[in-house]
């Protein structure tokens, strides 16, 4: 009698609703998709982290960049040579690095030397030095392809272009610090170097909120024209105010000018940089900046920054 008495108690009981049973099914599917999400790192609330590390990471190690630079610039022209030449050195390092992934052979001692000479010739006032510079490097590299049978022409273009990229070019912002000992070529050489960090920066944030259209997609697919007009009127911001300012006499017509071809130039060093790093299969030069990734990757824009900064500066009487 027990037993039937608890068979017909569970026949009485009261079954879940159809209705029930689909939202908790509904429930359980949102829990586990949810579950995916946050394992994978695509919750909202991860993305917000992530980011926000990320963007902390960013300021962080460019303001500590940022300051040793501007010490060294203001300290003179020797420290200004030395930082030049210690960047100049990890980004051919760097560079050296990617080209091998790319199963270039390029001859390290050699382009590695030139790389710490080039920013250091400056400081002997006369061209001809850096001349020299050049010229024993190639005739070093040319020696070596002649005796060694397993280079190619190709370990030769990577070898030479390197320190020429890399450190020639940052050459130029020693020769801007030397046109004047004092403040003014210091604001002036300051001014050059901050205007492509502003320049990217407000490309970086003015992209992140606003870019909608795709500047070179195949390249950097987070580069958006929005952000290179951002960049572009963060460039000219220091450019005039350069200008108001009197350094050195510069004329708006020159600032507006270098304003506009450094902030364009600025860009075409990152997307250049960009272009070595997609066709050798790497997201970064290398990670000795957390949130930029190597120096290489910090410089790039300065390099041809600053350089048609020299020579538009060389070119409008200022140097």
């Amino acid at each position: 009698m027990g037993s039937r008495h608890n068979v017909d108690k569970e026949a009485d009981a009261p079954r879940p609703s159809r209705g029930l049973e689909a939202g908790i099914d509904r429930l359980e599917r949102a829990r586990d998709a949810r579950r995916r999400e946050r394992d994978e790192g695509n919750l909202r609330g991860q993305r917000v982290r992530g980011w926000t590390e990320k963007l902390l990471a960013r300021v962080l190690s460019g303001t500590v960049y940022a300051l040793t630079t501007l010490a060294a610039i203001l300290l003179g022209k020797l420290t200004t040579a030395l930082v030049m030449m210690a960047m100049s050195w990890l980004c051919c390092s760097e560079f050296y690095t990617m080209s091998r992934l790319s199963g270039r052979g390029p001859n390290e001692v050699f382009g590695l030397a030139a790389a710490v000479l080039f920013p250091l010739a400056p400081l002997t006032g006369q061209l001809a030095w850096t001349l020299v510079v050049l010229f024993v490097f190639i005739a070093a590299v040319a020696g070596w392809y002649v005796m060694t049978p397993r280079a190619n022409i190709s370990d030769v273009a990577t070898t030479v272009f390197g320190p020429i990229y890399t450190s020639l070019m940052l050459s130029c912002i020693v020769i801007i610090r030397m046109c004047d000992a004092g403040v003014e070529g210091a604001l002036l050489t300051f001014g050059v170097m901050g205007s492509v960090w502003l320049s990217d920066s407000a490309a970086f944030f003015v992209g992140s909120r606003l870019g909608r259209h795709k500047l070179a997609p195949r390249i950097s697919p987070n580069k958006s024209i929005e952000g290179l007009i951002g960049g572009l009127l963060g460039c000219l911001l220091i450019w005039v105010l350069l200008w108001a300012l009197g350094v050195r006499g510069i004329s708006l017509t020159l600032a507006l000018a270098c304003g506009v071809l450094v902030g364009i130039f600025s860009v075409v060093g990152d997307l250049f940089e960009s272009r070595i790093k997609r066709g050798v299969g790497v997201k970064d030069s290398g990670d000795i900046m957390p949130g930029h990734g190597g120096l290489l990757d910090r410089t790039d824009s300065m390099l041809f920054g600053g350089t048609i900064a020299f020579l538009l500066l060389q070119l409008g009487g200022i140097l």
